[in-house]
């Protein structure tokens, strides 16, 4: 089993701000703008409420709720008008795409999406970030892989998954779409849980960057992912020194800026299948 942290969301390019973390605990990432989806702002919606107002008001740019939205991953039923038979659903496409295959990614690994975000309120009838607090990365949802669905020239998808962005315009030759799992499989899980989804409420055991970082990149994780002599450390962050051990508990990584999925073989790393098992990290 593999595990991919997937890097999805606003963020300061794609979008111009983090991804707002409610009064409640609950956080939302905001689907990158994409102006080659069919899928528009003003389609999206959150806790039953259209996006695209909020949108606009954290970003400061107004017309939100016209432009395309790249709604992937997509993993929550009411999020878009659905056809029966509907399954979350990540796309990839390009060198990241490339990164994934050639790691051998497919059915049974689980997808950790995370991303930037920052606190928000509402003030005065408008959505702002809270004045004074800070961003920082932290896990928001997760998709375990059923099928990979690779999309040539004329792709064979079911009706219900003709709407996805990955779908319309112009993609790379990698373009692939990755489908759910109807049930997530974790060794040691104790609730039953989707194949796909989305954390309830982003608090300590999601966040990534550590408390006390001076910058986002600065991650906090179990020293279950600390590299050994004979384990594959996690793509993209092969350099050691990269790594610093903090304590018996956590270790500490300097996280690489750019790059969307980093791999890790979790057959080396028994350690990190158990820490995917905790108790409130997923639900």
């Amino acid at each position: 089993m593999k595990l991919i942290l997937s890097r999805k969301g606003f963020d300061t390019s794609a979008g111009g701000c983090p991804n707002p973390v409610f009064p409640d605990g609950s956080g939302l990432a905001l689907p990158i703008p994409d102006p080659q989806s069919p899928i528009r702002y003003s389609q999206v919606r959150h806790a039953g409420e259209l996006i695209g107002p909020m949108v606009s008001q954290l970003t400061g740019h107004r017309g939100f709720s016209r432009k395309g939205a790249h709604l992937d991953p997509d993993l929550l039923a009411d999020a878009y008008q659905r056809e029966p038979g509907w399954r979350p659903l990540l796309g990839q496409h390009s060198a990241a795409q490339a990164h994934l295959a050639n790691h051998g990614v497919g059915d049974g690994d689980l997808f950790l999406f995370f991303a930037l975000f920052r606190p928000a309120e509402q003030h005065r009838g408008r959505w702002r970030f809270v004045p004074g607090t800070r961003a920082f990365h932290a896990v928001w949802g997760w998709l375990q892989v059923a099928e990979v669905w690779p999309l040539g020239e004329a792709p064979r998808v079911p009706a219900w998954a003709a709407y996805h962005p990955h779908l319309h315009g112009q993609r790379s030759a990698h373009n692939s779409l990755y489908v759910a799992k109807e049930q997530l499989s974790l060794p040691g899980l104790n609730q039953p849980l989707p194949g796909a989804g989305v954390v309830p409420v982003i608090g300590g055991l999601q966040r990534l960057t550590a408390p006390d970082a001076t910058g986002v990149t600065d991650w906090r994780l179990p020293a279950a992912f600390m590299p050994g002599p004979d384990q594959e450390p996690l793509s993209y962050h092969h350099k050691m020194a990269r790594w610093q051990r903090e304590d018996e508990h956590w270790c500490r990584l300097k996280c690489a800026a750019r790059g969307q999925e980093f791999v890790l073989d979790l057959t080396q790393y028994p350690g990190v299948r158990q820490w995917l098992a905790t108790p409130g990290l997923l639900g």
